[in-house]
């Protein structure tokens, strides 16, 4: 019948891998671009959009 694998028995089969350096600091340059880039946003909206 049905014989594909399911993504849990899938996943609870595969080893633990860490994470590389060069992907830690992908991680650490997005979130720190993410938050840079909304406080951007913000200073513009609050700067060319004042709120009455």
């Amino acid at each position: 019948m049905n014989q594909q694998p399911k993504l849990a028995e899938e996943i609870s089969k595969m080893e633990y891998e860490p994470l590389l350096p060069v992907e830690k600091k992908l991680i650490v340059w997005s979130l720190c671009l993410g938050v840079g880039l909304l406080f951007v946003l913000i200073w513009v909206s609050y700067t060319f959009f004042p709120g009455q």
